[in-house]
């Protein structure tokens, strides 16, 4: 089936699902009273680690310049990497993207069967290149080995770039991104199998740039995708 139709299908059964809910709803469904919630359980939150120490000091901004409440209203104002791994009968493919937050567009991504510094460099320099070199862009990972390393800071300062990092426990910061690796997963990998990993690049190419970027439809940018939603703004 069709990408495309695919999606198509899953955002008709938006419409009828909450509708569901609400005839389903039940006394069960309501909240417990107070005297039936459990307070205090559950492990200790875990103090300061050498390694948050470590990760402060190579990243300055620190989430500081990162707030979940502030959308970006224009183009290469927030940026958001992250990396997920892909399953193939030849072993492992990792991948690195790059997202603008404001059209969810995919501006920069890096494929590799070995999960290094030089993967998330590279999807980044993909998104510099395609945008032309921006500076100041706030750019968000969360707290991995490679967004850590020397050269991935480096390439940050080289290129006036704003660095920020998922303090411990706001796993949600790079919720775009995860939902991204999401749609990839279950709409075009998930129930098929891949025999190499050039088979795999190839299907995740097709997806990021014929399909995501320029079908896929958001809520976000008023249900169009990516490409449309940039095209309309900047026009």
């Amino acid at each position: 089936m069709p990408l495309s139709i695919r999606h198509s299908l899953r955002q008709s059964s938006d419409t009828v699902l909450p509708a569901l809910l609400t005839n389903c709803r039940s006394s069960i469904l309501k909240p417990l009273p107070p005297a039936c919630v459990v307070r205090g359980c559950g492990r200790k939150p875990a103090g300061s680690s050498a390694r948050s120490a470590t990760v402060h000091m190579a990243c300055p901004y620190w989430r500081i310049c990162w707030s979940r409440t502030s959308a970006p209203v224009a183009r290469n104002q927030k940026w958001a990497g992250d990396i997920t791994y892909l399953r193939t009968d030849e072993g492992w493919l990792y991948l690195a993207v790059v997202i603008d937050l404001w059209s969810r567009a995919v501006i920069g991504w890096s494929m590799s069967p070995r999960m290094t510094a030089q993967l998330a460099c590279d999807a980044l320099q993909m998104a510099l290149w395609r945008r032309r070199r921006p500076e100041s862009v706030i750019v968000h990972t969360d707290r991995g080995g490679q967004y850590c390393s020397g050269d991935y800071q480096a390439m940050l300062k080289r290129h006036n770039l704003r660095g920020s990092m998922s303090a411990k426990g706001y796993c949600y910061d790079n919720a775009c991104v995860e939902s991204f690796f999401h749609s990839l997963k279950v709409e075009c990998i998930h129930g098929e199998r891949f025999s190499s990993r050039e088979i795999m690049r190839a299907t995740v190419f097709n997806y990021i740039e014929c399909d995501y970027n320029r079908w896929r439809r958001h809520s976000a940018c008023g249900g169009l995708s990516p490409e449309q939603f940039e095209n309309h703004n900047l026009a």
